[in-house]
């Protein structure tokens, strides 16, 4: 059932910001997945403690973890949430014997009558003297069983199985190699793959670190793990997933984040956002699959786009009438070949706008001639907050205040007051595509998205993701 249309109404754009890093204070080194626990997302770090967002745009400190150590992860089975964190090891104090030690708790919310740690004990260890590291624990719950791998470049990464239960290593349990030359792995579990992915390259020196991160797959949790070229993780294969970006340096650390609507994320930390004094910072990136490998995505960077629709292939445009280029159109079939040649000029803002109407304007799918009435200058606005790695955005006609505006009647177009009505989320999907969402309809609390009702028809409908109709493409002129 439609619940609103679109309409561009009148108001001021404002100046693009620069784009969009997290706000806030997401300081942190070596970070866990990002985990949802009491209506809030946390992730915890190296030394204790962690951030908390409620918003997974804006972040502070506050989380509580237990322990100390470096390199925790935390995964949600049943009511509990199971922390692995390791002590030791890492060639910090010239040695490699660690432990990686669990515990489990209700909550992660301090605040919470349910945040209370409960120790587990030690599910792995190295002596210092083996050709190994039990550090950088990462969990997998995946078919009903509970993996954890662990190593760093000091020998190879090691996989065991937890009883997801108790959180205690299975009776009999040995570590099995899985790859070398990496370390703050990773696992996910996607159409009957296992991937490891490990962070290769040189930590902690900043702008000069050249961590990154690269992943292997298999039909196995025990591998044998391969990459696209078919060259073993444990001979050091890895396709690449995301290296350094813009000016964010040394990716590290991936967690994969699945949200509502068919939507993945990635957390990661950088090891030198240039921005903040070259600080190791969190980052939440899409993640996008591309012949079934994991590879980062795109947020949308400010800029001018056509808007095109996935379902038709046609582009948002205004509702207004088409104003004809001057054109001879025997020149274009009855000039001789000798005849001389020269640009026809676009058209102008000017005088495509000449009779627009004066107040909100419909917007509706054609044919994409490069009109000034089809360019839409996308504008992060990250005052207003944002969403999981990406700033809410105005959505503005080139070089006009004409915004695109929810509207909450059926095919009648009301003005819309510049407030949040006016604000769109923007999430890149796995297929690269992306879903257009208003943060909020005048007089409707659903969750809604910019929908293709047939072939030019855009309107406000639950998202499906398996439907062509909710997916856009944004294109350079």
């Amino acid at each position: 059932m439609r619940c609103g249309l679109i309409a561009v109404c009148l108001g001021f754009a404002g100046a693009a910001p620069a784009a969009g890093q997290l706000a806030g204070e997401p300081f942190i080194h070596d970070p866990s997945t990002v985990t949802l626990s009491d209506g809030k997302y946390y992730t915890f770090g190296t030394r204790g403690g962690g951030l908390v967002s409620e918003d997974g745009w804006t972040w502070r400190g506050g989380p509580e973890r237990p322990g100390g150590g470096v390199a925790p992860d935390v995964i949600r089975i049943g009511d509990r949430y199971y922390v692995a964190y390791a002590v030791g090891g890492g060639g910090m104090g010239g040695g490699h014997a660690s432990q990686v030690k669990m515990m489990w708790t209700l909550s992660l919310d301090p605040a919470s009558p349910r945040f209370k740690f409960h120790d587990i004990g030690v599910v792995a260890s190295s002596d210092g003297v083996e050709t190994a590291d039990a550090i950088d624990p990462a969990f997998l719950y995946a078919e009903g069983r509970l993996w954890l791998t662990y190593g760093t470049y000091f020998g190879p990464i090691r996989m065991i199985e937890l009883d997801p239960k108790t959180g205690l290593r299975m009776a009999g349990n040995v570590p099995v190699d899985v790859a070398i030359d990496m370390e703050a792995t990773a696992m996910l579990y996607r159409d009957g793959y296992y991937y490891l992915l490990g962070t290769h390259g040189t930590c902690c020196d900043g702008p000069n670190s050249t961590y990154h991160i690269r992943a292997g797959r298999a039909r196995s949790p025990l591998g044998p793990y391969l990459d696209h070229m078919a060259i073993p993780l444990l001979r050091g294969g890895g396709k690449m997933v995301v290296s350094a970006r813009g000016r964010r340096i040394g990716p590290g650390h991936f967690g994969r984040i699945a949200l509502a609507g068919g939507v993945e994320k990635l957390s990661l930390h950088y090891e030198a956002d240039m921005d903040r004094s070259g600080r190791s910072v969190l980052a939440i990136e899409p993640l996008r699959w591309t012949d079934g490998w994991p590879v980062v995505g795109e947020t949308v960077a400010p800029g001018t786009y056509e808007i095109a629709s996935e379902r038709s292939g046609y582009a948002l445009s205004l509702a207004t009438d088409i104003v004809r280029i001057p054109f001879d159109v025997r020149r274009s079939f009855m000039a001789a070949a000798t005849d001389p040649v020269g640009p026809i000029p676009d058209q102008t803002l000017a005088q495509d706008s000449a009779d627009w109407p004066r107040g909100r304007i419909r917007v509706d799918m054609a044919d994409y001639l490069v009109r000034p009435h089809q360019l839409w200058t996308i504008t992060p606005v990250p005052a207003a907050g944002g969403y999981f790695g990406a700033p809410y955005y105005r959505i503005a006609i080139a070089g006009t205040s004409r915004m695109l505006a929810a509207t909450p009647e059926v095919e009648t177009i009301t003005a819309a007051t510049v407030g949040a009505e006016p604000l769109w989320q923007i999430d890149q999907l796995t297929d690269g595509s992306y879903r257009i969402k208003p943060k909020a309809v005048p007089g409707d609390g659903r969750d809604l998205a910019l929908v293709a009702i047939g072939a030019s028809t855009p309107t406000l409908a639950a998202f499906d993701p398996a439907s062509p109709a909710g997916r856009w493409t944004f294109k350079r002129p």
